[in-house]
């Protein structure tokens, strides 16, 4: 058996090779495929193992239903004092693990990518977006900062200004809007985006895998020299957030419905 086939499957991710495409899935659509630390450790254990298989060619990465991924859930029914600081170490190893594949992986965006979502889907190497995705930083919303690696790969994409407006204000950032700020690769007609994103898969597939290889190593070597440190300075500053009594606050008042009260503790 080979690396795929020996993964343990993991509640709430769906894996599939077929064709040299391995689809990895965050299916847990009723949460907006909000991640949890299993689904985390899985993503990174698919991507390391996706590497040791001489079958996977390509890579697609998407989330079930209508959205990508609303990353680390702090829905009502999520415990009040919040994302385990564990979370964090296995976001920062799915998002070592997609940047150092040595194989295209695709993020497929359909619908909303939300907090460490937004990291997931920027550690691809071509960023699929439909007309009805956003892309929404909201940590500080609730009392936190970016985490997931997003502070470098937001800023590697659209540059440091356009990243402090998107990581401060919290603000949502339509499809096209990503595309024209350089966040995305591309962005298609909803009603078209499944056949174009084949097209995508189907000329990666097509091309020669050691110069895609060499490329993605060579591009990543070259603007996310970052990444590793960043992943440091994010888990020690959000580790102290998260034990903060402004982010209690910001959890309760984003499942209340009302305006967060920070006191800056």
């Amino acid at each position: 058996m080979t690396p795929v086939d020996d993964l343990t499957p993991v509640d709430g991710l769906a894996v599939a090779l077929a064709d040299g495409v391995l689809s990895v899935t965050i299916d847990r659509p009723e949460s907006l495929n909000s991640v949890t630390l299993p689904v985390l450790d899985g993503i990174a254990a698919t991507m390391e193992a996706a590497g040791r298989d001489p079958r996977v060619k390509v890579v697609r990465l998407g989330g079930a239903g209508r959205g990508f991924s609303s990353g680390a859930g702090i829905g009502a029914e999520d415990a009040v004092d919040g994302v385990p600081t564990e979370i964090i170490v296995a976001a920062n190893r799915a998002v070592r693990a997609i940047t150092a594949l040595p194989r295209p992986v695709v993020a497929v965006v359909q619908g909303p990518a939300a907090g460490v979502g937004v990291s997931l889907a920027l550690a691809c190497d071509l960023v699929l977006a439909s007309e009805k995705a956003f892309f929404l930083l909201a940590f500080t919303k609730i009392g936190l900062m970016p985490d997931g690696g997003a502070s470098a790969l937001v800023a590697a994409a659209i540059g440091r200004i356009r990243a402090m407006r998107m990581a401060l204000l919290a603000e949502r950032l339509p499809a096209t809007d990503a595309l024209a700020e350089g966040l995305v690769s591309a962005v298609y007609p909803a009603e078209e985006f499944d056949a174009e994103v084949d097209k995508v898969l189907a000329a990666l597939m097509a091309g020669p895998a050691v110069a895609l290889a060499r490329t993605k190593h060579a591009i990543n070597a070259a603007t996310l020299t970052e990444l590793d440190g960043t992943l440091d300075r994010e888990y020690v500053g959000q580790s102290q957030l998260l034990a903060a009594h402004d982010f209690r606050e910001g959890v309760r008042a984003f499942q209340e419905q009302r305006t967060a009260r920070f006191s800056d503790s």
